[in-house]
């Protein structure tokens, strides 16, 4: 095997689909941005093939035309039609103070 070859190999094992990168997130906060104009911060409990999402001790960010409105919710399950994107570790919008 030339070392070309063997070099992509190996970048081929090291590369994570998104869906394992999502799964090693589980138990660990996670931002998320929906189509509409709503950011959710909270603990990933769980997935599935579909992005449907379920978080726990979340924070709901939500923009309207008199600014960013926070609900603090316990759990949701969030439609993974709706989901666009995901930060793993991320702590949401910066709300000016």
């Amino acid at each position: 095997m030339s070392e070309v070859e063997n070099s992509n190999t190996v970048d081929l094992q090291s590369q994570l689909l998104p869906l394992e990168l999502i799964e090693k997130c589980i138990g660990s906060r996670i931002w998320i941005a929906m189509k509409n104009d709503k950011e959710f911060v909270g603990t990933l409990l769980g997935f599935d093939a579909y992005v449907n999402i379920f978080l726990k001790d979340v924070t709901e960010y939500e923009y309207t035309p008199e600014g960013l409105k926070t609900v603090k919710l316990d759990n949701i399950l969030l439609n993974g039609n709706h989901v666009c994107l995901l930060v793993p570790g991320g702590e949401g919008p910066k709300v000016k103070a």
